[in-house]
């Protein structure tokens, strides 16, 4: 997509008017909608005023999208690593810059509306929740969380303080999800027993040993604040600003990167809530002849993960998650040339009466055969989202304009946080298969067993604890460093 470049705007609104005043006074100023007319109220300008947390990367194009509504002043930007956040710096130069997040927080929570949050992983829930508990509307990158708890508190405080929330998973907001809806609840595959999702996902290191030295760290990066609620290690090379996502201190692996792109669809369609159960195998890495390599901080090469979900029909749903590029058996009904998924990704849903597929955001959805889909037609019941996956961001800006429960979003955290959950269900059962644990034979000699490898684990969803393995619930929540809190 070409960047448009920044046309001039013309003063049409109070902001405008307030702004020349200020810059008449020496100082640049933007006023926030609250500032004007209190909760709920829609400025003349219609804009709204973010912080941007995580300047660079993901976050960079999430900030460009929010601009590229129309609708949106970016008035404050925030990054640990100032190469990262050069082009937004640039692109907005007005914008005031900060390192930290709780200081930009603390001194300019007065001068915002709405903060998007584009940064690691292990970082998302922290900030999301000080902007929320500050009434702020939050836009956060996917996965929603890093641990199933954040999850769960995320989606009750956006409740609680009726702030517009959406999770970064554009194809939630695409039109393949929705025509799936249509097709399945016009009865065409009949009921769903059995979904497969897959990705080639990861494309970074995993299932390795953690570097060993220590580098120097980069003049403009700040390490200590890029670890946030992780623990503290000294900095190595090739983690910032990619491969962190193979770790479990601070990424989610393949499951969090590409899960909530590919099981939204299943998840939406099927009305699915949260797994009653959970079992998996994972890839194992030889160090040598018959010696597997052990690496518990490093997310596994590939996965296969089985959850099972009640269902609103008399059988349950099987919900199979497959990476590292396992692919499931491809279904009959395709022809041999044809592709399946998108190829490197995909979702199936096998129903009693047929079968359905899409790729990665639910784009290209096809009923099987393949040559059903132009044959069939179905009325619409689901309002279309402007540009589809582009109009994800608009979306949001849109929404938060009008205010809490004005508006509806595709992703919004009641929905995210239980897509989210699931996912790290999933996490917790490949994590809880390297948990050791040691016994003695009757001779007293000490062995090491997995006791998580060979076992399904029951969830309880409500309490947020497997009630069969109890050394797998230490993964459903972690314990941040000093200095970070959910707290706001």
């Amino acid at each position: 997509m070409k960047e448009k470049k920044t046309e001039e705007k013309k003063p049409n609104s109070r902001r405008d008017f307030l702004k020349s005043t200020a810059l008449a006074a020496g100082a640049f100023m933007i006023v926030p909608r609250h500032v004007l007319g209190g909760p709920g109220y829609t400025a003349p300008s219609d804009k709204l005023v973010i912080a941007g947390i995580g300047a660079g990367g993901k976050g960079e194009s999430d900030i460009w999208n929010f601009y590229q509504s129309g609708k949106a002043e970016i008035a404050f930007l925030c990054d640990v690593d100032d190469r990262r956040a050069a082009t937004s710096r640039e692109r907005f130069p007005k914008a005031k810059y900060y390192k930290d997040w709780r200081e930009l927080m603390d001194k300019e929570h007065k001068n915002f509306d709405a903060v998007s949050v584009s940064t690691p992983d292990h970082n998302h829930a922290v900030q999301a929740m000080a902007a929320m508990e500050r009434g702020k509307h939050v836009y956060v990158q996917k996965p929603l969380t890093h641990d199933i708890y954040e999850a769960r508190m995320l989606a009750e405080a956006a409740k609680r303080n009726k702030v517009v929330t959406q999770m970064g998973n554009q194809g939630a907001s695409n039109d393949g999800t929705r025509l799936m809806k249509e097709w399945y609840e016009a009865g065409l595959i009949g009921n769903v027993e059995e979904v497969y999702v897959w990705t080639n996902r990861p494309v970074w290191p995993q299932g390795i040993p953690w570097p060993k030295g220590k580098n120097e760290v980069p003049a403009e990066l700040d390490w200590d604040l890029w670890l946030g609620t992780a623990p503290y290690k000294d900095y190595v090379d090739g983690l910032v600003p990619f491969n962190w996502r193979g770790w479990w201190d601070y990424g989610t692996g393949a499951l969090g990167d590409m899960g909530c792109h590919l099981i939204e669809p299943p998840f939406n369609i099927l009305d699915l809530k949260y797994p009653k159960d959970v079992e998996c195998s994972v890839g194992t890495v030889y160090v040598d002849e018959f010696q597997q390599g052990y690496f518990p901080e490093s997310c596994p090469p590939s996965s296969h993960v089985t959850m099972t979900f009640d269902s609103k029909a008399n059988k349950d749903i099987r919900l199979h998650w497959m990476d590292g590029g396992i692919k499931p058996t491809r279904p009959e009904e395709l022809g041999p040339e044809e592709t399946f998924g998108d190829g490197g990704n995909g979702a199936l849903l096998i129903g009693t009466k047929g079968k359905m597929m899409c790729g990665t955001y639910s784009e290209n959805p096809q009923l099987l055969p393949t040559t059903k889909t132009s044959e069939v037609s179905v009325p619409q019941k689901y309002e279309r989202v402007p540009e589809g996956a582009n109009g994800h961001y608009a979306q949001w800006v849109e929404a938060a304009i009008a205010g809490y429960g004005n508006k509806t979003v595709s992703s919004p955290f009641e929905i995210a946080g239980p897509l989210t959950e699931s996912l790290l269900i999933a996490n917790l059962a490949i994590r809880g298969y390297d948990v050791q644990r040691k016994v003695k034979n009757e001779k007293g000699e000490e062995r090491i067993v997995y006791p998580g490898r060979d076992i399904k684990m029951v969830w309880d969803a409500e309490n947020m604890k497997v009630t069969n393995f109890e050394e797998a619930n230490q993964f459903v929540k972690r314990q941040y460093r000093d200095g970070y809190s959910l707290k706001s």
